[in-house]
């Protein structure tokens, strides 16, 4: 592997350089920009930045870029996480000029030096330009993603849990059955398990992370199911970040009892709206349905095949 990331063929007169720890706040500026100009509200919160910048095997002086314009304002970004995913993000007053499929080329680069085989990177569906960018390029969909919403006008009653099984909030000292219990149940489609580290960065080690109204339940003596839920400051809507429940206490109403609990404390907390995240392969579109949840905005993970040079 080379000890230099490949050169970015940016149109003049922008100019690029690796992004650092100390970059997450102008980062976060920039992915808010995106968000509001194509969802219409900001869902990335600056703690899930930093943590993008700071995840393990990540390293921001090869594998991140930053795109200024002659003004000195960030017009773009990109980074490439263990020679599998990227993610770009080009701000809608820079658009048009070339700056997304220079950061692909860029990506792809990057990737394939790293001995990457297959680059993946998630579009929202309503940005019709990286869509077709996209499939330019020679990538194709192979997933889908739902941002579903429920409203919570009254609070949501809760059903008492299947024989044997005791529900309460997440509390100190659940951090690793966390882990245990989401990567297990997340191994069924997801190719790559994170360890602890990695897992805890992004998700209970956030600073938005609410164990208050996060939700896990014991069977045994051991976690059979848990809801992990994000409270963003000055945000008038709650977020659920994993849900899983272990195999062998499925299909008993576990999990939507868990939501339905982790629903209740944001209504308690005075949020109106929860949201979450679920996509093709999980198989749990119609589990959040019938937990009152409707769908939002929808995503399309493209991926493609490197060859290798």
């Amino acid at each position: 592997m080379t000890d230099h990331p490949p050169p970015a063929p940016l149109p003049d007169p922008y100019r690029s350089r690796p992004a650092t720890a100390a970059d997450a706040f102008v980062v976060h500026r920039l992915v808010a920009a995106c968000e509001r100009e194509r969802l219409g509200r900001i869902r990335t919160g600056l703690d899930a930045v930093a943590a993008d910048l700071r995840r393990p095997g990540l390293n921001p002086a090869m594998d991140t870029l930053l795109v200024h314009a002659p003004s000195g304002a960030v017009a773009g970004r990109a980074w490439v996480h263990g020679g599998r995913r990227c993610r770009i993000d080009v701000h809608p007053g820079h658009r048009g000029r070339g700056l997304g499929a220079a950061l692909l080329v860029w990506a792809e680069a990057r990737a394939r030096q790293v001995g990457g085989r297959r680059l993946a990177q998630t579009v929202c569906d309503g940005d019709r330009a990286a869509v077709v960018l996209l499939r330019s390029r020679g990538y194709s969909p192979f997933v889908t993603q739902w941002l579903l919403e429920i409203t919570l006008l009254t609070e949501p009653a809760v059903p008492e849990p299947p024989e044997g099984v005791t529900v309460r909030p997440f509390r100190s000292g659940d951090e690793r059955a966390a882990h245990q219990l989401t990567e297990d149940a997340f191994a069924e489609w997801q190719k790559r398990r994170k360890p602890y580290e990695e897992w805890a960065r992004l998700t209970v080690e956030r600073d938005t992370f609410a164990p208050e109204v996060s939700s896990v339940a014991f069977a045994g003596g051991h976690m059979v199911g848990a809801v992990l839920a994000l409270d963003v400051p000055g945000a008038d809507e709650g977020y659920i970040d994993r849900v899983a429940v272990r195999a062998d206490h499925r299909n008993r109403g576990l999990a939507g009892l868990l939501l339905r609990e982790t629903f209740r404390g944001f209504h308690g907390g005075g949020q109106r709206v929860c949201t979450l995240w679920t996509h093709s392969r999980t198989g749990a579109l119609s589990l959040y349905e019938r937990a009152g949840m409707t769908v939002r905005h929808s995503s399309t993970v493209f991926g493609k095949d490197l060859p290798q040079e």
